[in-house]
C-alpha cells in the first residue's frame, strides 16, 4: 500500500512500463492495479522468480525493500538500481537504548528518494488502492442494519502485541451509538465473536473471516469512520481518504508507517499511550507483551478515542 504513491508518479512522469516483484501474498494488492503490467510473485525465494525477471530484460529497478532478498535480484539482473534510507540504525537505538534520533518523515517521502534521480517526484495524492468489480460489496447486503451510518473497527495485526484486546474494543463499541463493523481475516473471527459477547447490547457486525481483503476494504470504503490498528486496513482506509483513528501499541508512529494522507493530516488521530520507558519495545511485534502488562493497550484513552470518534460523526 505505502508503495503506490511512487507507481502512481513514475506511471504519470515518466514512459516506464512498471512490473512489481512481491510474494504471492501480497500480489493481490497490485493485481488490480491498472498502472502495474505485469506482478512478479513468489512464495518462499525471489530464486522462483528470477528467470523470468532476466528474459524481461529490465532497465531499471526501483528497490522499496532494501533487504538481502532485493540486494540478490538486484545482482542478479546486474541493471541500475535505485533505493531509499531506511533507518534501520535509528530504529535499533530507540526499541534497545530509547535515543530517538528519527528522521521526520514518512516512510513514503522516504521511498520518494529511490526516484529522485530518473525526475520522479511525489504528487502528494496519497495512497491508492483499487477494487474489482466483483468485489464491491453493497453494505446493506451484508446487513441490513449497514443502511445507516456505520463504524468500521478493524481489529486484527500481524502482531498480538500491535492488536488492541478485546475487553478494549467493546469498551469503545459500548459507548457508541452507531452500528459497528468489525473488520479482519479468519484469524481474527474468534476475537470478534468475544467482542460481540462483551459488548452485549451492541449493534456489532463480526464480518472476519467471512470476506476477502478486497471486499472488506470495499465495507470499510462505506463507512464514517475507521478505527483500526496498525495493520494494512489502516493504510486502505487512507487510501480512501477516510476519517481514521489509529491505534498503537508497541510500536510507535514514528517509524514512519502511521496513515498517509497529505493535506488531510486533520483526518488523522493517533491514539498512543505516552511515558512508556518500555516503548517501543520492537520495530515489529510480539506474540505477547515482554513486560507481561501490556499497558501500551491496556491503558488507551477510551475517553479520548469516543470523543474523537463523535467529532467526525457530527463533522459527517
Amino acid at each position: 500500500m505505502l508503495t503506490t504513491p511512487v507507481i502512481r508518479a513514475i506511471s504519470e512522469q515518466t514512459d516506464y512500463e512498471i512490473h512489481v516483484l512481491t510474494k504471492k501474498a501480497y500480489g493481490g494488492i497490485y493485481g488490480s492495479n491498472p498502472r502495474i503490467k505485469k506482478v512478479h510473485s513468489f512464495d518462499k525465494s525471489v530464486i522462483e522468480c528470477l528467470p523470468d525477471l532476466i528474459k524481461e530484460e529490465f532497465d531499471r529497478v526501483i528497490d522499496l525493500q532494501k533487504s538481502i532478498r532485493s540486494h540478490k535480484v538486484k545482482r542478479k539482473l546486474k541493471i541500475p538500481s535505485n533505493t531509499f534510507p531506511k533507518i534501520n540504525i535509528e530504529k535499533w537505538l530507540l526499541v534497545n537504548f530509547k535515543i530517538d534520533r528519527l528522521p521526520d518523515i514518512h516512510i513514503v517521502d522516504r521511498y520518494f528518494e529511490a526516484v529522485k534521480s530518473i525526475g520522479v517526484v511525489n504528487d502528494n495524492q496519497g495512497l491508492e488502492y483499487y477494487i474489482p468489480a466483483e468485489d464491491e460489496v453493497a453494505p446493506e447486503n451484508i446487513d441490513n442494519r449497514l443502511k445507516e451510518r456505520y463504524i468500521s473497527i478493524v481489529i486484527g495485526g500481524q502482531h498480538s502485541t500491535k492488536i488492541m484486546p478485546p475487553e478494549k474494543v467493546a469498551e469503545i463499541i459500548s459507548r457508541i451509538n452507531n452500528p459497528i463493523v468489525l473488520l479482519g481475516g479468519k484469524e481474527d473471527r474468534v476475537r470478534g465473536d468475544e467482542i460481540i459477547k462483551l459488548g452485549q447490547d451492541s449493534d456489532i457486525i463480526n464480518t472476519c473471516g467471512e470476506l476477502n481483503l478486497n471486499q472488506s476494504a470495499s465495507l470499510l470504503r462505506s463507512s464514517e469512520v475507521v478505527i483500526a490498528n496498525d495493520t494494512g486496513l489502516m493504510h486502505i482506509a487512507a487510501a480512501f481518504h477516510k476519517k481514521t483513528i489509529s491505534i498503537w501499541g508497541n510500536t510507535v508512529p514514528g517509524f514512519g508507517m502511521y496513515p498517509y494522507m497529505p493535506g488531510e493530516e486533520e483526518k488523522v488521530v493517533i491514539s498512543e499511550v505516552s511515558g512508556l520507558k518500555c516503548r517501543p519495545c520492537s520495530k515489529l511485534g510480539y506474540s505477547k507483551c515482554p513486560k507481561k502488562h501490556f499497558r501500551c493497550m491496556m491503558d488507551q484513552d477510551v475517553d479520548a478515542i469516543i470523543e474523537k470518534v463523535n467529532d467526525f460523526m457530527v463533522k459527517g
